[in-house]
């Protein structure tokens, strides 16, 4: 009779599941809202829908994000003074976030990122022209003196660590360079590579930059220019070569190349000018298959998807997709079946699902957000 009442039960619990819809794991998405000085909270539901969960204060012009390696802390840069950067412990079974400490930072960093260890903190300072590297403590909060401050080259834009956890890349957009570094995870300092630096074409403004899951290319978005170039990884002496570019624009497009721009945190420049038609890349990310590639273009608010030839690391073109406005982040679930949007102008996030197929993106569903959305991490648990 036991043995009965438990087949029936499981019967009940699969057929409550399927009407549910698919499920996934645990998924939660964090969007920092930089106008609110707040971060949302979101579970990213089987079928796509996200959740709203609570908003968890951060402070104004939050903008970077980075989650560590096991999942368990999510860190928030800050870009108003004082610079700081939160560390938020991560709930596993709700994706509720608790505050650990706020901690400060040698400048306003419009990028964070952790090496493989999760022991260090990296920071690029587009305004202080610099990079940065925080030890972190065993409560995972940053030390608040930094243990190195490096002086690079104008408007420092992204740092990244290949998978190897041995170099880090830093793209200038000012100066239209790569800087690299050779990295030692024991003591957490970055030394020049050599050559220290990769010269990219004048004017292109590298910006965004990540790392292929085999770690033999490296990804580089042109802020002004709205190119992807594939940049092979030598996995011996971490040096960097070009491969090859394809543009992130529509054929038609009738943007021009953009200029730099004052950025958060940075010095006065040039005069105002007219940048209605400028173009305004920000931010690329790869499917976990490595098979799709996406960028962000902030005049034109579009989604770019390219294929991506594994053997070659080249990149084809797909096509674009119209997105929330202003995309200056998006991410990308660690099951490659969804992209989440965001868009600083736009009261809303987006969410697509991913063709395995062709790449196409489909919209699924749009959210109310914050003001300022800028920046999404997504966390799964298995």
């Amino acid at each position: 009779m036991k043995s009965f009442e438990k087949s029936i039960k499981g019967i009940i619990v699969t057929a409550l599941m399927t009407a549910a819809g698919p499920v996934l794991a645990a998924t939660f998405v964090y969007v920092s809202n930089a106008e609110d000085g707040d971060i949302g909270v979101y579970a990213l539901k089987g079928d796509g829908a996200l959740e709203p969960k609570a908003r968890v204060p951060a402070a104004k012009v939050v903008m970077p994000m980075t989650v560590s390696p096991d999942k368990r802390v999510l860190y928030a840069a800050s870009r108003s003074k004082p610079y700081s950067v939160h560390a938020y412990a991560i709930e596993p079974g709700t994706g509720s976030l608790k505050l650990i400490a706020t901690s400060p930072l040698a400048e306003s960093f419009p990028y964070i990122s952790l090496d493989a260890t999760g022991r260090f903190l990296f920071g690029a300072s587009y305004g202080g022209n610099l990079v940065s590297v925080n030890a972190i403590a065993r409560d995972r909060r940053a030390f608040p003196e930094a243990l190195q401050v490096i002086p690079t080259a104008r408007n420092a834009h992204a740092i990244r660590v290949d998978n190897s956890n041995q170099f880090v890349y830093v793209p200038h957009l000012g100066t239209d360079q790569i800087f690299q570094f050779v990295f030692d995870e024991k003591s957490g300092r970055l030394a020049s590579n050599t050559p220290p630096l990769l010269q990219m074409k004048a004017g292109t403004g590298p910006r965004h930059l990540i790392v292929s899951a085999d770690n033999r290319f490296v990804y580089l978005l042109s802020e002004l220019v709205a190119t992807v170039t594939t940049l092979s990884l030598d996995p011996k002496t971490g040096l960097l070569t070009e491969v090859g570019s394809a543009s992130a624009l529509p054929p038609d497009s009738k943007l021009q190349p953009g200029a730099p721009r004052g950025g958060i945190g940075a010095p006065g420049g040039p005069p105002p000018r007219n940048t209605d038609n400028d173009i305004w890349a920000a931010d690329l990310h790869l499917t976990p298959n490595g098979k799709f590639l996406y960028a962000s273009e902030r005049t034109s608010s579009t989604l770019a998807a390219f294929g991506v030839d594994g053997a070659s690391g080249k990149l084809a073109y797909l096509g674009s997709t119209p997105t929330e406005k202003q995309p200056r982040g998006f991410a990308i679930d660690p099951k490659g079946r969804f992209l989440v949007a965001s868009g600083e102008k736009s009261e809303t996030i987006s969410v697509y699902a991913i063709d395995s197929t062709s790449g196409t993106l489909k919209l699924v569903g749009k959210t109310p957000t914050g003001k300022g959305s800028n920046w999404i991490e997504i966390v799964d648990f298995d």
